[in-house]
């Protein structure tokens, strides 16, 4: 098999970033936009050894569970994956990712729950994140393409609601109007560098990451934004730094009050810019519904990576006594908000700080607690499992959006990964595991995209 090559084959599996997988020859060709049962004609792109990569040429027969795909540069840019996929088949494929990859990375062989599905397919998204830059000397706004910071121009993104058609707009409106540029990363110029919305129950936090602390025309953009939100907050955030990371430390508030309060299941919370909320406010409330049935009203829970404090305050009104450990300063403060405004404060308790610094000073007071772990993408830090371990935590809740590390974090925590001399996890025997995995629930948070939310439960095991 060569480059450039034209070959007519069948997929028969998706690859875990929902691409087809055909079987050509001996050797495996990964194909993005196929679905198994699919006959397509199939343009090699590039091909080593066994494993090739393709694009679809021509479907020659089409499979039931085509969908049609809403936007306008699905494939080129690199925020969905499935929409090419009918829901009920995206749904199948989230629990089969799950499941696959507990056995093959965890080495975990477990049955995995129906994925729980979301409300709504588009327009879900209560979080738009946009970079600003350059490129072939034009400014250019929209999504990152796959595994790159190439910038794909989009006019709209049909997973956000309506009003990021006219954000965009606008943007693109402020910076010609204003002779402002996007940012290059190659040569550091250029004065704007992401747009970030998040709403909150038709209210909006708006933040334009910038390079220098004064930007000309900004009542302009301000005029723009007013015929878009009914009611928002803006900041300016000063980003000077050749960084991969969004936002600079400094924020300037320029409108509104900054943090907007709101309701969920009876607790009022409080969000600002940099406070982590899940994208998806429907399944968002499901997992948070079921997370909080995994407890009684006698546990002591410690929620850690807690975020704004919601689903801490949750616990807190159940259980006995929650904790919640939080990292980013301004979370941890809505938190303290959080439990004051909802009666909790003989409840609730909110550290600030890094998990992996903090867990061990709040289990020398709670030796009993439920563990509750909602970690970023990389997952749980090695420290904090060896913490868990060193403690005897009797039960733990993840939630993970990333399977990957999730099969990881459980395989260590049951014991079908162990450290060798080197460092490196190898698969072996659980029998001698600390924990057993009680039960595995998908949520899908992120409709059309390859990520799932996963809920886990492990308990310890009686000595």
């Amino acid at each position: 098999m060569e480059k450039n090559e034209i070959i007519v084959a069948v997929a028969d599996a998706l690859g875990t970033n929902g691409e087809g997988i055909v079987r050509y020859g001996g050797v495996t060709v990964f194909v993005p936009n196929l679905i198994p049962g699919e006959k397509a004609a199939v343009k090699i792109l590039k091909c080593k050894g066994n494993i090739a990569y393709g694009k679809v040429e021509e479907i020659i027969a089409p499979a039931e569970e085509r969908a049609r795909p809403q936007c306008s540069v699905f494939l080129r840019c690199g925020g969905c994956q499935l929409q090419h996929l009918c829901y009920r088949t995206q749904l199948k494929f989230k629990t089969t990712l799950v499941r696959d990859a507990l056995k093959k990375i965890g080495g975990i062989d477990f049955e995995v729950s129906p994925c729980v599905k979301s409300e709504n397919v588009y327009g879900y998204r209560n979080k738009l994140q946009l970079p600003i830059g350059r490129a072939e000397g034009k400014n250019v706004v929209g999504f990152y393409a796959e595994r790159s910071h190439r910038i794909v121009q989009t006019a709209e993104c049909p997973i956000h609601p309506e009003w990021s058609a006219r954000l965009i707009a606008a943007v693109e409106n402020f910076m010609e109007k204003c002779g402002l540029d996007g940012y290059d990363e190659e040569t550091g110029k250029g004065e704007l560098r992401h747009i970030v919305v998040r709403e909150l129950k038709g209210r909006f936090l708006v933040t334009l990451v910038v390079t220098v602390p004064e930007i000309k025309g900004i009542d302009y953009f301000l005029y723009l934004l007013d015929g878009i939100f009914p009611e928002y907050s803006f900041y300016l955030n000063l980003n000077d730094k050749k960084t991969n990371v969004i936002f600079g430390e400094k924020f300037t508030l320029l409108k509104g009050k900054g943090f907007y309060e709101c309701t969920e299941n009876g607790i009022a919370y409080e969000a600002g810019a940099q406070t982590f909320v899940q994208v998806n406010s429907s399944v968002r409330g499901k997992l948070y519904d079921r997370a909080v049935s995994l407890v009684n009203e006698n546990e002591t829970v410690v929620d850690c990576y807690a975020g704004g404090g919601l689903l801490t305050a949750l616990f807190a009104r159940k259980c006995g006594r929650a904790y919640g450990i939080e990292i980013v300063a301004e979370a941890s403060r809505c938190a303290d908000i959080v439990c004051g405004r909802n009666g909790l404060g003989g409840r609730m308790k909110n550290v600030c700080g890094k998990v992996e610094e903090k867990l061990a000073e709040v289990l020398e007071k709670e030796p009993n607690a439920t563990l509750v772990l909602d970690p970023p993408r990389a997952g749980i830090e090695r420290s904090v499992l060896k913490e868990i371990f060193a403690r005897g935590v009797k039960k733990i809740i993840i939630i993970s959006c990333d399977p990957a590390t999730l099969a990881r974090d459980v395989g260590i925590l049951t014991g079908s990964l162990t450290e060798n001399e080197k460092g490196e996890l190898v698969k072996t025997n659980p029998s001698e595991g600390k924990y057993i995995l009680v039960s595995v629930e998908p949520f899908d948070m992120f409709p059309q995209t390859k990520h799932v939310e996963t809920l886990c439960v492990l308990q310890r095991k009686k000595t």
